[in-house]
């Protein structure tokens, strides 16, 4: 990967556009970041993993502000970056979330993130994508490493090296897992866990169906469980089977003896059961041929009555026969009274006085005439009504026509003066128009002159003090300075006694190389150490920063000035603002005029069209009103025609429908009465006719008259109640007979009757004898089936646990041990921290070999396997041996620069294995962030040739850093100023 120009827009400390060619700084291999404390360095850094990410570093990201606080509300925040990854040039343009204002209204709309990919093809940019996932797979896969691995490995941060030294084992693992990807290795540990978890689930599972089994085996047979089933998970197939075979043993000869009282049972059975059947046969015989006796008996005593049933039943009968024509004639009679009855109301109702039948038919034609002749004259009328209507309507439109008339007139006299005044209105609106732009274009002068003159005065009070600021600032730099200088002399002076402070008894001098100190020097009261050069060295920068930036401030203002006395070179203030009242007086008139113009145009063509409207309306009004006039007189001379004419039919009547519908009611009156005279005659036929068949009926079937017939009849049920009679009393004679011709019907009247109770009793005792051996043998049966099946599924069951178990030792053993907690792991340490661990000891071979070059051969990182103080597992301890001492120690015990030195080289050591581990990226820019304050000139130069042996194969390495010998080290430099309206970038060098 290689960084060819960075573009970045209101995008964190940079509100305007501010652009880094990488392509320049990469020449001189070695560069500097370097820019005021919050100037926005880090913000540098943050713009190039946004790009290639769309995600920042650490807790910025968390914090969702990546667009500048000071940027324009509607300027997008916007990241560039030119990059070359795998051979290929692309170009990757970013925008975070950020909210904008809305188009339309108040408020703020969220603006979502976007991104646009594009690969150069030749001297052509070609694009690739503007999917967030498609292009985060894209130049992840290029880059072949996820955001945190980058962050390690090409932007090695601010203090987090220094960290991950220091850190705790357990946060050391987290880190080294999230960047070595070991994943998989705490799956597998989490597999076996769960494996073994699920065995011991099923195992338990097993174990409960087994006793569930022995327990209910234990209550089929009636037989308790062994003793040793609290023990059942190791000696179950030792116990349970054989108790399993005895029990099964027992119910199979139970279930034998039970089968043997059935059979004999059975047998006592069949023959109790025999002797009390033939006692009731014989019984029931004998009962049989009794009765039959009796029943002839009485029989014969009622002979007399059945001979009478018989006699009434034939009469009947023959009754049945005329029955039907007697009811027709007592209906045809009913009929004629009716018809009869119905015939003199009607013909009273119509003429009390009587008439004829001829009298009645003229009558009905004569009245059926008349209401012809008037139901023709109904139409003419309806035509009189309607035109009387239409006569009343006409005259009331005439009447309207004539108001409106009057109305309309009025209207158009007054819309003539209101015309000529719009007309007059326009003219000057129009004037107004052309001459807005010149007055608005000389109160825009007049405004920007004042502006000028009110700039230009805080503009000097500004430059004014920011002059006395920056004095005093370049002041209180060179006493810095001097302080610096003095106390650096100091130090110098009284470096033996510091020496000799951290000698230690045994220890080596570092100048002349003796473990005997006889004479040690004695630090003076006031003598300063390292801490107060360093404090000294801070507030110089400090002083430093704050100088540059009133630098800048003056520049600024200066150039303010300038700008500002150009513009008011040639006004005068006062004149200007009197000038401004009148033209804005005059300006304001004109707006007013303007901005009535197109509502006094829209008025005036309103009043011209309604001018034209009413003319027109004018026209087609007297149209109208000759036509109504002349329809008019037309109605009037039809409606007196009509007049004449329906008033002659129509009499005293007032209308001719009122004649018409009496004349139809006494018509029809009159056809009724005809209509029931003709019924009366003939139902009078009907019913002479009726009586005659009845007669000859009865007289047929052997009656003497009707009436003799009438006097046989029966109703239907004492027919059926006779007859029923009548056939029982030959049924019953004839059944009994039967049964006393039958041969042995003499000899069972003469034999004793059997003492049936007695054999049934001694049937009932031998029955319930059976049912209860069977009953015995049915449960022995069921008991037997039950142990029988409950002892195969516990055979089973014990054969099913077995495995499991086997496989729960196997998966107990494996996963204690990848967990660290088996006797055969000797360091107790994880499977996935073991992992780590070897990654961890690669790290510190890597970063020895830079750190001896460091701190001139003196301390090297060792990794310890054991379990540290603070550590649940071994494996992630980290110490540092001072080879001048011979002894390891604690990674708290080294001084402020000495461990930078070492957690620097421990994080180029990481970076190299990261890198290995990511595939082998070509990382050709590389950014080292912060940290070189605390180190000395010695060391420091130690520090800056490893950085500088990085740049081989063109590798292009930048140091981020504020402190100022850092920029007479490193000359070609990325500057970052800060100032109010925003933080910028320049190539320096």
């Amino acid at each position: 990967m290689r960084l060819h120009h960075l573009s970045v827009t209101a995008f964190g400390p940079f509100v305007d556009t501010a652009e880094v060619d990488f392509d320049a700084l990469s020449d001189a291999g070695l560069f500097l970041l370097s820019g005021a404390t919050g100037s926005g360095k880090s913000s540098v850094l943050d713009a190039v993993c946004f790009a290639l990410y769309g995600a920042v570093p650490g807790d910025r990201q968390d914090a969702g502000r990546l667009r500048s606080d000071q940027a324009p509300a509607g300027l997008v925040p916007q990241a560039t970056l030119d990059v070359s990854l795998s051979g290929r040039r692309f170009r990757i343009v970013r925008s975070p979330a950020w909210d904008r204002p809305k188009k339309r209204g108040d408020g703020m709309t969220r603006e979502q993130a976007r991104v646009a990919v594009s690969e150069r093809a030749g001297d052509e940019w070609i694009h690739l994508t503007s999917r967030l996932d498609e292009a985060g797979d894209l130049l992840s896969g290029l880059l072949g490493m996820n955001l945190d691995q980058f962050c390690q490995v090409a932007l090695l941060p601010q203090g987090h090296f220094q960290a991950f030294l220091r850190a705790k084992p357990d946060e050391r693992q987290r880190l080294l897992a999230k960047l070595f990807r070991t994943g998989r290795f705490e799956r597998v540990e989490a597999w076996l866990r769960d494996h073994r978890l699920a065995l011991r689930r099923t195992s338990d599972a097993h174990a409960t169906t087994v006793g569930d089994l022995v327990s209910r085996l234990s209550e089929a047979a009636g037989r308790p469980a062994p003793d040793e089933l609290s023990g059942l998970a190791t000696t179950a197939e030792g116990t349970l089977a054989p108790w399993a075979r005895c029990v099964r043993d027992e119910a199979e000869a139970r279930c034998r003896a039970a089968a043997t009282e059935v059979v004999a049972a059975t047998a006592a059975d069949v023959q109790a059961r025999a002797g009390a059947v033939a006692a009731r046969e014989l019984a029931a015989a004998r009962s049989r041929v009794v009765a039959a006796a009796e029943t002839i008996e009485q029989l014969e005593r009622r002979q007399a009555a059945h001979a009478a049933d018989v006699a009434r039943l034939e009469r009947a009968r023959l009754a049945d026969g005329v029955r039907p024509l007697a009811r027709l004639a007592d209906e045809r009679a009913e009929l004629l009274a009716h018809a009869e009855s119905r015939a003199a109301a009607s013909s009273a109702a119509a003429a009390p006085g009587g008439f004829d039948a001829d009298d009645l038919a003229a009558e009905i034609r004569r009245l059926t005439d008349q209401a012809a002749s008037l139901t023709s004259l109904l139409p003419a009328e309806r035509r009189l009504a309607e035109l009387r209507e239409q006569a009343a309507a006409d005259a009331g439109r005439l009447r309207s026509l004539a108001a409106d008339a009057e109305l309309a007139a009025a209207e158009e006299e007054s819309l003539t003066s209101v015309v000529h005044e719009l007309e007059n209105a326009a003219v000057a609106a129009d004037a107004a128009v052309r001459d807005l732009p010149a007055a608005e274009a000389v109160a825009a002068g007049l405004r920007r002159a004042l502006d000028a003159h009110a700039s230009l005065a805080a503009v000097v009070a500004d430059r004014d003090a920011v002059h006395v600021e920056h004095a005093a600032a370049r002041a209180q730099v060179v006493d810095l300075r001097e302080e610096l200088l003095d106390l650096r002399e100091r130090r110098i002076a009284g470096m033996a006694a510091e020496l000799a402070g951290s000698l230690a008894v045994g220890d080596d001098c570092p100048v002349c190389g003796s473990t005997d100190h006889p004479h040690p020097a004695r630090p003076a009261a006031l003598h300063p150490d390292g801490a107060a050069e360093r404090r000294a060295q801070r507030a110089v920068d400090d002083a430093q920063a704050v100088e540059l930036a009133l630098h800048l401030r003056v520049r600024e203002l200066d150039a303010a000035f300038t700008a500002a006395r150009a513009e008011t070179a040639d006004s005068d203030p006062q004149h200007a603002a009197l000038e401004l009242d009148a033209a804005e007086l005059e300006l304001a008139g004109l707006r007013a005029a303007a901005s009535a113009r197109d509502a006094t145009h829209a008025r005036l063509a309103e009043a011209r069209a309604r001018t034209a409207a009413l003319a027109d309306e004018r026209v087609r009004r007297q149209v109208r009103t000759t036509e109504l006039t002349t329809g008019l007189a037309h109605v009037r001379h039809q409606a007196a025609e009509l007049e004449t004419s329906v008033a002659a039919a129509r009499g005293e009547h007032p209308e001719l429908g009122a004649v018409v519908a009496e004349l139809e009611t006494r018509r029809e009156a009159l056809r009724s009465v005809q209509a029931d005279l003709a019924a009366a005659d003939a139902a009078r036929r009907s019913s002479a006719e009726a009586e005659t068949a009845l007669v000859h009926a009865a007289l047929e079937a052997g009656f003497a008259s009707p009436a003799d017939a009438r006097a046989a009849e029966l109703r239907p049920d004492a027919v059926a109640e006779l007859d029923a009679r009548v056939l029982d009393h030959r049924t019953a004679m004839r059944s009994a007979r039967e049964v006393l011709d039958e041969p042995e019907a003499w000899s069972l009247l003469t034999t004793p009757p059997p003492d049936v109770d007695a054999l049934d009793a001694a049937a009932r005792a031998a029955a319930e004898a059976l049912e209860r051996c069977r009953a015995a043998d049915e449960v022995a049966r069921q008991t037997d089936a039950r142990v029988q099946g409950l002892a195969e599924q516990l055979a089973a069951a014990l054969a099913a646990w077995s495995p499991v178990r086997r496989d729960l030792a196997v998966a107990t053993t494996v996963s204690a041990f990848a967990e660290g907690k088996a006797p055969d792991n000797r360091w107790q340490m994880r499977l996935s921290a073991y992992v780590l661990a070897f990654r961890l000891s690669q790290v510190v071979a890597a970063a020895n070999a830079r750190l001896a070059g460091m701190s001139d051969q003196r301390y090297s990182l060792e990794h310890v396997g054991r379990r540290g103080a603070r550590e649940l597992r071994g494996g992630l301890s980290l110490v540092v041996r001072d080879d001048w001492s011979g002894e390891s120690r604690d990674p708290a015990t080294l001084s402020g620069g000495e461990t930078f030195v070492v957690s620097l080289a421990l994080a180029l050591g990481l970076a190299d294995v990261v890198t290995h581990e990511a595939g082998g990226a070509d990382l050709q820019t590389l950014f080292v962030d912060e940290g070189f304050g605390s180190l000395d000139a010695e060391t420091l130069d130690d520090v800056l040739d490893i950085l500088d042996s990085l740049r081989e194969n063109g590798r292009a390495v930048g140091v981020v850093s504020h402190v100022a010998e850092m920029r007479d080290r490193i000359p070609t430099q990325l500057v970052v100023g800060k100032s109010r309206s925003g933080s910028t970038l320049r190539v320096a060098g």
